[in-house]
């Protein structure tokens, strides 16, 4: 298990799927965590697991869209804990439709989240980083952003520039002590990819299993392998990883196209 010990991590969009089980794995690994979501009900619940858990994680409610949500989010961890090592942009949205359907609203809300979310994180944690000589800022991006989905051609956007950011965040600001890396999640079974099948007219389970049979490692991804890789990228054992993307999609952009 990576070594998080008293380490203060923001991670946002943290109370479902993937960030919740980033924040419980952190605020376990003996970690400060500050986890952030639009889920008020989850995130306190959140909360009172880890704190009767006698680990330390405080809940901050906020849309990461809102520059002075994530701001108070990345204050919260400064008041709280004294400094911020760690900001996980996670918070991300899904809404599937072709490009000629497309409305501005679903183009805003995909891009204010999964883009614009990012930049608020970066924009505010880095000069508390720069000021304490440093940092990590992971992003969670998707296959999307290599792979060409039907019907997500926005959502495959939002994501492939995520990846761009993280690499231009590198070239301005490693020579401050900040770190900048990404995990690339395939089929991992959240919340939002259950959502993603109630349009099917079949049984989610019947979906799942037919998914699983196609990805090489024969299973779906579960939420704590991608907390597990997120945990190893943000720790000091990698501290000569910046600018790098790590695929969690179990061998599937491997295979080849027929």
């Amino acid at each position: 298990m990576a070594d998080l010990k008293d380490k203060v991590i923001l991670v946002t969009g943290g109370t479902s799927g993937i960030g919740l089980a980033c924040c419980q794995l952190f605020a376990r690994s003996g970690a400060k965590v500050v986890a952030m979501s639009i889920q008020e009900k989850e995130g306190r619940a959140l909360a009172e697991q880890m704190t009767a858990e006698g680990h330390e994680c405080l809940f901050h409610l906020g849309d990461v869209s809102r520059e002075e949500d994530v701001r108070a989010a990345v204050d919260l961890a400064v008041e709280r804990f004294g400094r911020l090592d760690v900001a996980h942009a996670n918070a991300g949205v899904l809404r599937s439709q072709k490009i000629t359907d497309l409305t501005l609203d679903d183009f805003r809300l995909l891009m204010d989240v999964n883009l614009l979310g990012a930049i608020w994180v970066a924009k505010h944690a880095i000069p508390v980083m720069r000021a304490d000589g440093g940092g990590v800022i992971c992003f969670t991006t998707s296959v999307a952003a290599d792979i060409g989905f039907p019907e997500h051609a926005v959502y495959c956007a939002s994501k492939a520039a995520l990846v761009a950011l993280m690499r231009s965040l590198v070239t301005d600001h490693s020579p401050e002590g900040i770190r900048f890396v990404a995990v690339s999640p395939g089929t991992i079974d959240t919340p939002m990819l259950a959502a993603s099948c109630a349009a099917w007219d079949r049984p989610m389970e019947d979906i799942y299993a037919e998914v699983a049979e196609r990805i090489p490692v024969r299973r779906m991804g579960e939420p704590i392998d991608v907390a597990r890789a997120v945990a190893f990228l943000i720790s000091d054992d990698a501290d000569f990883i910046s600018g790098s993307v790590l695929p969690l999609e179990g061998g599937t952009l491997a295979l080849p196209p027929w």
